[in-house]
């Protein structure tokens, strides 16, 4: 019998080939765009593996971080990132957001950025920077904790409420500065005022000196999926004018990120 590659084509193979290596990139790759969720039999079919074979690699992929599941739905988390562009490709985050991000940082002359949640962290997947106003640079992949960041805020807020318990007692949150949030109580209150209004403002919590405003992406059905923002330098004694500057704008540019994706998952 012919071997088969993971795309279902036959092939010679060099001695050095490991199939199980080539079977599990065969999983991580069967997500997609048009595929971003998937069942077991889902999986088994678009890679041309056995149901048996296939539910080995997503619940090894499962217990590492790469994918997540409800008990009948596999889909990629965004861990994915740190084995390259494939994440980013399959959700097509980036190029959908960065014409709007580089609009909205042209509007408002401050950097621009998208991000996704990441366990208790903050993705960066697209920005656009005018200034540098962090002691670190900042690009696509960087990290940063939920709790301390105007994206985080907003990437909690639109949790459920079992991730989002899930969240708190797993979460470590820690003071980055004098101005850090970290007790549960207030926190919790913040995410309930971040939802209520749809949009969070968080002024140095993250890095003295620094302010900044978030706003959701969602997808077709409404479920929170990334946030944009606008960083910019915190102002003295505090945040208000720039809020009332930068939240209108920016809402404007994540309802059309929101539209420009569910029109592409559609």
């Amino acid at each position: 019998m012919t071997e088969q590659d993971p795309a279902g084509e036959p092939g010679e193979r060099s001695a050095q080939f490991v199939q199980s290596l080539a079977r599990g990139l065969s999983v991580i790759t069967a997500f997609d765009a048009r595929h971003p969720r998937m069942t077991l039999s889902d999986a088994a079919r678009r890679t041309g593996l056995t149901r048996a074979t296939a539910r080995r690699f997503l619940l090894t992929l499962e217990e590492l971080g790469y994918v997540r599941t409800d008990g009948r739905l596999f889909e990629l988390t965004p861990k994915v990132l740190q084995l390259g562009y494939s994440y980013l490709s399959s959700l097509s985050l980036p190029a959908l957001a960065g014409p709007h991000l580089e609009a909205l940082s042209a509007q408002v002359e401050e950097s621009t950025s998208a991000s996704v949640l990441d366990g208790h962290d903050i993705v960066y997947v697209a920005r656009v920077s005018t200034h540098r106003i962090m002691t670190v640079s900042i690009a696509v992949g960087t990290r940063f904790p939920a709790h301390a960041t105007s994206m985080g805020r907003v990437l909690l807020a639109g949790l459920g409420p079992e991730e989002l318990a899930e969240y708190f007692r797993t979460a470590r949150l820690e003071r980055l500065t004098e101005r850090t949030t970290v007790d549960r109580r207030a926190l919790e209150a913040d995410l309930h005022r971040v939802r209520a209004q749809g949009w969070s403002v968080v002024d140095q919590e993250l890095e003295p000196g620094l302010c900044s405003v978030a706003a959701p992406v969602t997808d077709g059905a409404g479920r929170v999926v990334a946030a944009v923002n606008v960083s910019m330098r915190s102002g003295v004694p505090g945040a208000a004018d720039p809020v009332r500057r930068i939240v209108p704008p920016l809402l404007e540019c994540a309802r059309r990120i929101s539209a420009d994706l569910a029109a592409t998952r559609r």
